[in-house]
């Protein structure tokens, strides 16, 4: 944007660092942008919110000028916009082609096709042994595994399936997280082995007859879980406008109650369901892929706390490995579907990578020098999780436009970039700005926890000049749809703008 400079007052706002911009000010503004302003803050000023705040910055890319602020500097509960901090650090210190390695390994001896001794699943922090990347297959990994044992002739093992999730310590929830999610696929449990994103997959159909329990199957279909079957198929049509399935996991067990009507003439519920110990899950799920696959375990299945044997890596064996995709594919998934679970592990994983251990301690030891050196106060923010679940996470608008200024600014802006949701396209804005000049123009992550809202990326104007914003609202008590109903506007408006509209000042 070009404005018609008089007197400049210059105010370096990120300072240190490649990515440093000079924020201008001038005396003199185009009657557009002097406009454009008093539009978005009507829109921020919306009767609707007169009980809650508002912070907002949006910022020129091209020239470093405040489009505008309200509340910039504030701290406000940032939801899921919190994955920008995590997925910008993560590429920026571990770089776009890291990848997991996922090992299983032994201290025992094969002789005439029986191994002598447990074998260990050794995890790496690694999030994407599922069907995501393997065609839908959840336990392709496995099935391949036990291809590679069965390759050296391995058809028997006397001894244990241990999962060893000890690359990560400390809690397997993020710091403030309701009890009341733990059922929940958003909030599944963190740890060195994940599976399936700690989840079972379960479908929820019609029974045979009005009265008969509905038909409920899960995937993997592993006895790891009991399900209580509480549900009722009823007439057709006879729960409108529509109707609900409820589950709920009992604490500390893997028992899920599903309840609730369903008719007859509705189609499948689908819902994955967050387990308890996902080290022992993915032990037990790999034992009874070994014997469908026709190699024999005599022993059980359990996690790394409870193996009487532990393992000594140092002489093991490896058996088979497992590598992730790369990183640039993995924050793809974290940003456009907001996947808590997989910017748990990844925040941690920083942690792991550099110190040896993986935690929220060792995340920040890794993190916060960066985004210091983007011109960040740390002592500003709170970073309980690395995906915003918790309501005790703070930053403000203005941190959120540092870690999106310097991600522009860097080598790595490009697999960052594609991560982000696009208006109107996919990811969680695929239904929002259908028809604007926002779609497949917009590139922003969404945040979405109770009386919390934020959006936060960039957009390109009509002059070709890209905007950083960052947008959030917090203690609204309408719904979520209006407050998404402002984001949207603002970024059609700033989609459409262009500096010589209705500009009568020269």
């Amino acid at each position: 944007m070009k404005l018609l400079p008089v007197i400049f007052f210059f105010a370096v706002i990120v300072s240190g660092c490649a990515s440093s911009v000079v924020v201008k000010e001038s005396n003199v503004q185009p009657s557009s942008v002097i406009m454009l302003r008093k539009e978005l803050a009507s829109r921020f000023h919306d009767p609707e919110f007169f009980n809650a705040f508002w912070g907002v910055k949006i910022q020129s890319l091209k020239t470093g000028e405040i489009i505008y602020r309200q509340n910039e500097n504030k701290s406000f509960m940032p939801a899921s916009n919190l994955k920008l901090y995590t997925t910008s650090a993560a590429l920026t210190r571990l770089t776009p082609e890291f990848r997991y390695v996922t090992k299983l390994e032994t201290n025992g001896t094969t002789e005439a096709g029986v191994l002598n001794g447990n074998v260990y699943l050794k995890g790496s922090g690694d999030p994407t042994i599922c069907g995501r990347y393997n065609g839908g297959n959840v336990i392709l990994t496995f099935q391949q595994w036990a291809d590679s044992l069965k390759a050296e002739r391995i058809r028997e093992i006397r001894g244990d399936i241990v999962g060893d999730n000890s690359a990560f310590d400390g809690s397997s929830y993020g710091a403030g997280w309701s009890a009341d999610y733990e059922t929940d696929w958003y909030a599944a449990q963190m740890g060195g082995i994940v599976f399936n994103d700690n989840c079972v997959d379960m479908t929820v159909t019609a029974g045979d007859s009005v009265g008969a329990p509905a038909k409920i199957s899960w995937n993997p279909n592993t006895k790891y879980i009991s399900v209580v079957n509480e549900t009722v198929t009823t007439p057709p049509d006879s729960n409108p406008p529509g109707y609900y399935i409820s589950f709920h996991r009992e604490r500390g067990t893997n028992i899920v109650h599903v309840s609730g009507d369903f008719p007859i003439n509705k189609p499948a519920w689908h819902e994955s369901i967050a387990v308890d110990n996902p080290a022992l899950y993915a032990a037990t799920v790999l034992k009874e892929v070994f014997e469908q696959e026709g190699i024999k375990v005599d022993g059980g299945a359990e996690d790394i706390r409870d193996a009487k044997v532990k393992p000594n890596y140092a002489s093991a064996t490896t058996l088979a490995t497992y590598i992730s995709p790369q990183l640039s594919v993995i924050v793809k998934t974290i940003n456009k579907r907001s996947q808590n679970l997989y910017a748990e592990q990844l925040f941690r994983t920083m942690g792991m990578v550099f110190y040896g251990h993986g935690n929220m301690r060792t995340g920040h030891y890794v993190a916060y020098p960066l985004y210091t050196s983007w011109g960040i106060d740390t002592t500003r923010i709170q970073m309980h999780d690395g995906c915003g679940l918790s309501p005790d996470d703070m930053v403000s608008p203005t941190t959120t436009v540092s870690v999106l200024t310097a991600m522009y600014h860097s080598k790595y802006f490009q697999p960052f970039y594609e991560s982000l949701p696009i208006a109107g396209v996919d990811g969680s804005l695929r239904y929002r700005m259908k028809g604007t000049a926002a779609e497949n123009n917009v590139h922003a992550k969404t945040g979405t926890i109770e009386h919390v809202s934020s959006l936060s990326g960039y957009v390109t104007d009509k002059d070709g000049e890209v905007f950083v914003f960052s947008m959030m609202v917090n203690h609204y008590t309408v719904p979520t749809s209006l407050a998404e109903k402002v984001e949207d506007g603002v970024c059609e408006r700033l989609a459409s703008f262009f500096m010589k509209e209705a500009d009568t000042s020269k």
